[in-house]
Parts: structure tokens; C-alpha cells; sequence
């Protein structure tokens, strides 16, 4: 074992990828800060951090939780506004009017 030594920090992320992250936490019996450790450290060598089945199931959990993102997008992300709503399915219909 290799003693090191671990801070709290806080940190922002896009909602959909961060319940991804969680339940693949949960899947691999993984509290989420040594998941996110496990794949940094083998991001920083150029290493494939997840075997064939443990990528498959990433790929169910982006299907369940809406994840659409990719390695492309993430240099383009920007934050929306706070207060202001996330587009919904139908957000360019008009509203029906009540009678």
C-alpha cells in the first residue's frame, strides 16, 4: 500500500456526466473520488482505464442518464446562466392558451 493524502475540494461538473460517474462508482464498488483518481492516473500514461464490459455498461449508464456529451465537446462547453432553465423536449412550442 501507498500512503498519500487526500483533500475535500468542491468541484463543478456537468450534471448528466456527474451521475454517470456515480453509478459507475457504484458499479465497481468504488467510492467516486477513487474512480475519478483511478482514471487520471491512468489518463496521465495514455492507458485505457476501463475494460470491454466495464465500457459497455458506461454506455448503458450514458443511455440512462441522458449523457450525450463526448471527448469533442469538451472543450466547447460553456455554463448556462443560473436561473435559467434547461431546454426542454418541447421548449420551441408554443404555449397552448387556457380557456
Amino acid at each position: 500500500m501507498i500512503e498519500i493524502t487526500r483533500v475535500q475540494t468542491g468541484v463543478r461538473i456537468e450534471s448528466s456526466l456527474l451521475k454517470v460517474l456515480k453509478a459507475l462508482a457504484a458499479y465497481t464498488n468504488l467510492g467516486l473520488g477513487d474512480l475519478l483518481e483511478g482514471i487520471c492516473l491512468h489518463a496521465f500514461e495514455g492507458k485505457q482505464p476501463f475494460s470491454p464490459e466495464t465500457i459497455e455498461q458506461i454506455g448503458r449508464l450514458r443511455r440512462i442518464y441522458g449523457l450525450s456529451l463526448t471527448a469533442v465537446d469538451s472543450h466547447r462547453l460553456k455554463e448556462r446562466p443560473k436561473g435559467r432553465a434547461a431546454p426542454s423536449a418541447g421548449a420551441n412550442k408554443k404555449p397552448k392558451m387556457r380557456r
